[in-house]
């Protein structure tokens, strides 16, 4: 069974790198403090990677 988790967008996207704010929007996020669920791919992972220090994952069990 494919791990899923949660992302929560805690910090601003403002002053960025615009590749950055495009990675937000590319995992779902409209606007700060929004939590969208994704299943862990190797792209999912990726993207997590380079915008991990503007968000909070959770791993979702079961």
């Amino acid at each position: 069974m494919q791990k899923k988790v949660r992302i929560k967008w805690v910090r601003s996207g403002i002053n960025r790198l615009e590749e950055h704010r495009k990675t937000l929007r590319a995992l779902g996020f409209t606007h700060l403090n929004q939590t969208v669920e994704h299943t862990l791919t190797p792209q999912i992972q990726g993207m997590i990677n380079q915008v991990g220090y503007l968000c909070i994952v959770e791993e979702i069990s079961g």
